[in-house]
Order: C-alpha cells, then structure tokens, then sequence
C-alpha cells in the first residue's frame, strides 16, 4: 500500500468527517460565527499541502477549514476556535475563518476575497528579504480573486522580486451565486494573465488528489530550486452553500446535471476507490474509525472549554 496514497486519504477523510459534524451540529446554535465548508473540494488542499514541509506557511480564505486540517493544524484548538472558546487557535477571537496555527505553518486565513495574496506576497518577501529563508509560502484563494485589481499587483511584485510563492487558485466556479460565465469575459484566460508577469502556470483537476499532490509536488520543486513563483489553478466544486452547513439546491442557481456531475467526481469517493483488497479495506476502517474518535474528541473538548475572559476583547485591536 502506498504510503502517499494511503497519507493523502487520511487527510481528505478527516476534512470530510470533521465538517459533515459541524454541519451536522451547526443548528444547534453553539457555534455562532459564520462557517464556510470545503465538502466536495477537500482535494486541493490535502495534495497541496502534502507537497509541502512543515517550516512552509500558508494563508488560507474564509474556506480554511480544509488548509488548517490538511497542514495538521491542532483539531482541539480548531474546533474550540469555532466554539468561541478560550482554548481556540486565535483565543476564540476570531471564529471559523480566522484559524491560525504557526507551529505548522498556518500563517492566517483571512475572510476578505483577495486579502489572502499581498499578505502572502509580504510573508515571502519577508522569509526571502530579512530571515534569509527560502521556505516556500502557499496562497489559497478563489477564482474571484483574480478579479480583484490586488491580485495583479502580487504576481507583478512577486515575479519582479523572484520569490518562493505557489499561487493555488481553487476554482469552483461560483463566487457566492454568481457563475464565471456572468462575472469574467469569454476571452478572458487566467494561465494567459499569469504567464504574462512572467509566472510558470498550470491549470489541472482538482479533484483527483494524486494530481494534485504530483503537480503541486514539481511545481514546489522548482520553485526552492530557482527561488521564483509558480501558479497553479485548480477546477473543482463544493457540494453545500457557500456559507452555512446545509444544500442550496433549492435556490436552482446552480444546473441540476452540473452538480450530478461533480459529486461524481468527488475526491473522497476517487481515492477511496485506489484501495481494493480486502486487507487495505481493513487497514482503511481501522483509520477512519481512529479519525472519527479524534474528532468527537475535539468536539467534547470544544464544549466543555470555557469562554475567553471578557478583559481580552480589546487586547489585540492596537499594537504595543
């Protein structure tokens, strides 16, 4: 059994199960700050940062539940985070898209569409410019953010200074309801915008995480070995709203044969379907069971943990 195959399953089953249990307890009314799930999706960010070590960083969106689990950020504090509780990775502060975990690289995930690229883009001028360091900084973002004026100026800045960025744009179609085809132009081509600053550029599936681990893995490659930028865009789908625990297949925003079309194509279901003897079958219910207790774990620690102090609430508004 390979160990990468069997590595990248973990991931995306432990994204997949942890958010089935925050949907399914979300309407319960103790998790209060908005949710956004990457169900459907969990592909790109369990390849992506499989390819990565753990000294890399990364800066995830308001969708950050997937990078913060597939970068092995700490469960516990994740899931108190989105409790509000003290035990929480930002002290309960911040809520469900503000997760942070810099002992694994997890920088910060940010809420505002395209905020994620300059910050980025800074990290790694930073790493490159005064640390001396050529870590490799990851930038998750929506296929929307490209349509925002920040996210030319970063790849400019970040092919004229060489640094060691990958750009993973995770395109899954829609920003909120609105498709591409109502938001970008029909000539327009994203791999000709990039390759035009100068940047490698690949555009791949999104939901078959051996290719995304295999493409992310050269790309990352190239980037420590010649200390220059490279982008990937990645077509997938998410199954559920865009904010919230539940299907919006009420609101028919979204064609009917489309959506058949992609859970077809679900990435857990995919690599699922790579283990076929009986003793990988057993191997993969031992896991899955051990995974499912870790998160019914977190969740008991989420609930039992206490708020944080009112006293902290203006703590971290001003630098000191």
């Amino acid at each position: 059994m390979s160990k990468i195959k069997l590595d990248l399953y973990k991931k995306i089953f432990k994204i997949r199960q942890t958010e089935k249990k925050i949907s399914e307890l979300y309407n319960q009314n103790e998790m209060r700050c908005p949710v956004h799930l990457s169900i459907g999706q969990e592909g790109v960010a369990a390849g992506v940062c499989h390819a990565l070590k753990n000294k890399d960083s990364i800066i995830s969106t308001h969708r950050s539940h997937s990078h913060y689990i597939a970068k092995e950020g700490d469960l516990k504090k994740m899931i108190s985070e989105i409790y509000s509780k003290k035990s929480g990775c930002a002290m309960g502060l911040g809520g469900s898209m503000h997760l942070q975990d810099n002992k694994q690289g997890i920088i910060s995930s940010v809420p505002i569409v395209a905020s994620t690229i300059p910050i980025g883009v800074g990290l790694a001028y930073y790493n490159k410019h005064f640390e001396k360091k050529n870590n490799i900084v990851v930038i998750f973002f929506g296929e929307g953010a490209t349509e925002e004026g920040v996210f030319h100026e970063s790849i400019n800045f970040a092919s004229l200074h060489s640094l060691p960025i990958l750009f993973v744009c995770e395109n899954n179609l829609y920003s909120v309801y609105t498709p591409i085809e109502l938001r970008q132009a029909k000539t327009r081509n994203l791999q000709s915008i990039v390759k035009a600053n100068g940047i490698k550029s690949y555009i791949t599936e999104g939901n078959d995480v051996m290719s995304v681990f295999k493409l992310a893995k050269k790309a990352i490659e190239n980037i420590r070995k010649f200390s220059k930028p490279s982008f990937i865009e990645f077509e997938t789908y998410r199954e559920l709203e865009h904010c919230g625990p539940n299907n919006d297949d009420d609101l028919n925003y979204r064609p009917v044969k489309e959506q058949i079309y992609w859970k077809k194509k679900c990435p857990l279901k995919n690599i699922k379907k790579k283990f076929k003897t009986k003793l990988e079958i057993k191997k993969l219910n031992k896991i899955e069971k051990k995974i499912n207790n870790e998160i019914s774990a977190a969740f008991r620690f989420a609930k039992k943990d206490k708020f944080a102090k009112k006293q902290i609430l203006d703590r971290f508004i001003y630098a000191k």
